[in-house]
């Protein structure tokens, strides 16, 4: 089963979200906004698409600016920032098995699928 963490009010999530049905995909939608993911799973996601933690940050955030942008923070004081502050996480990020993609641009996760 595919999952993607999906924000309705953002552009690129809708149009990723477009493409999960058009290849009738089965997924599963995790509104990540109102159900953030734990610090475990954000390890987890990290993990799956091969990054760092700061490579998940929306840096362009007015949260991140204010608050975060010149501290030198650990990968896991990140990932619980991440997962306190939801809006931080860059999106769509869809998984599909043991591989993982941030829909940016969204044909990207055509090749997960």
């Amino acid at each position: 089963m595919t999952t993607i963490y999906h924000n309705p009010r953002c552009q690129k999530s809708r149009e990723t979200l477009a493409i999960l049905k058009e290849q009738n995909e089965e997924f599963e939608i995790i509104k990540y906004l109102e159900t953030p993911p734990t610090q475990e799973k954000l390890a987890e996601i990290i993990t799956l698409l091969g990054i760092s933690p700061l490579d998940l940050v929306r840096k362009n955030e007015a949260l991140w600016k204010d608050n975060f942008k010149e501290k030198v923070l650990k990968d896991d004081e990140l990932i619980k920032i991440m997962a306190e502050n939801p809006k931080l996480i860059e999106r769509p990020i869809v998984i599909k098995g043991n591989k993982a993609i941030i829909g940016r641009p969204p044909e990207k996760v055509i090749d997960i699928l």
